[in-house]
């Protein structure tokens, strides 16, 4: 049985990629759920629309701006924003402005962590 996860701001295992000027995070890593704070500064080319054959991919925004493909449709989404990608739905995200964009990223069941870590720094 897994122990409780508390993260306050700040905190968690910070994966960097300075290539793509991205953050994410580390909030929760459980078999059945992963959570990732990201910031990405400045433009970001993101992943191309992919899908995932047994996850769910969920997007938060917290600041700033993120461009969404999801399932054929594209839009814009800010503060607020929820997106959520089931398995088989194809989806990505890009940032095209010079600013600063934070937003939660949740996989279910857990794991991307590994896959973050691979394209980390």
């Amino acid at each position: 049985m897994a122990d409780g996860v508390v993260q306050g701001p700040g905190e968690g295992e910070a994966l960097r990629n300075a290539k793509a000027g991205r953050v994410a995070v580390v909030k929760c890593a459980f078999p059945h759920v992963s959570v990732f704070e990201f910031t990405i500064e400045g433009p970001f080319d993101g992943p191309d629309p992919h899908t995932h054959a047994d996850e769910t991919d969920s997007f938060y925004v917290l600041e700033g701006e993120v461009d969404f493909h999801v399932d054929g449709k594209d839009f814009r989404g800010g503060p607020g924003t929820f997106v959520s990608a089931p398995p088989g739905v194809p989806h990505g995200f890009k940032k095209h402005d010079a600013g600063t964009a934070r937003f939660l990223n949740i996989h279910a069941p857990g794991g991307f962590e590994r896959s973050l870590r691979k394209m980390s720094d």
